[in-house]
């Protein structure tokens, strides 16, 4: 009888081959190994801790990461707070400095009162001759005009000497040749800094006009007693004290 011709018998399905093609769902792709996956609810993301340590890394990556370095600290700042900080210095250092000092302003003012001094003993010397071939009883006055000249030269040399010396240095810098060597300044009780040129200026003729007439040792001495800054008549007067 006549013969059916047709594909071979076999399986039928979709895994079958030949049979009709059924898409299959992909497969869902497996985490790296080096980037675990956190458990828990949210899972399937990596943790706060790695996404924290990737972003380091792509910001490394961009730009190095500098070094920390220890805040330092503002040389302006630092030399403004000890200046704050200074103390009224000790007596004895005062005392050298100002010998120091004395020592400087009498070698120039010497320089100046010793030949005039010698024309002055010679002009009393002939008054008194003048007054001995007279015979009469004459009264000889060591102070008059010639003398009074010569002295009024020595003080006036002493004074402007000490502007140059001591006035002009203590506003500029605080000190002078002796504070400098015994580590000393003058300074503003208020705003601890060098006293401006009238404060220094007026510190040096409160201290040299009462020292001429022998009151300024009690002023010198004043800072024996005197609490807290212990000031002198000098530091009173510009409102100054040294500190060390």
């Amino acid at each position: 009888g006549p013969q059916r011709t047709g594909a071979p018998a076999g399986p039928t399905g979709p895994g079958a081959p030949g049979g009709p093609a059924v898409p299959h769902p992909a497969a869902a792709p497996r985490p790296a190994a080096s980037a675990p996956i956190a458990p828990g609810p949210g899972g399937g993301q990596s943790s706060w801790a790695q996404q924290v340590h990737r972003l380091a890394g792509a910001a490394g990556d961009e730009q190095p990461v500098a070094p920390w370095k220890p805040p330092v600290e503002d040389v302006f700042q630092a030399a403004a707070r000890r200046q704050a900080a200074a103390r009224p210095a000790g007596l004895g250092k005062r005392l050298a400095a100002r010998l120091i000092d004395t020592v400087v302003l009498a070698g120039v003012t010497a320089v100046a009162a010793v030949p005039l001094g010698a024309k002055a003993i010679e002009h009393v010397d002939d008054k008194i001759d003048e007054a001995k071939l007279s015979g009469e009883t004459v009264t000889v006055w060591l102070l008059d005009g010639t003398t009074s000249t010569y002295l009024g030269i020595v003080l006036a040399v002493l004074l402007l000497f000490g502007v140059v010396y001591e006035a002009l240095p203590t506003a500029k810098w605080g000190r002078t040749l002796g504070k400098r060597l015994l580590g000393l300044e003058v300074r503003d009780i208020e705003a601890h800094e060098p006293p401006s040129f009238g404060a220094a200026l007026r510190r040096w003729l409160v201290y040299s006009v009462p020292g001429l007439l022998v009151v300024g040792v009690v002023g010198v001495a004043w800072c024996l007693f005197d609490r807290p800054w212990h000031q002198c008549w000098h530091d009173k007067a510009s409102r100054t004290f040294v500190a060390g």
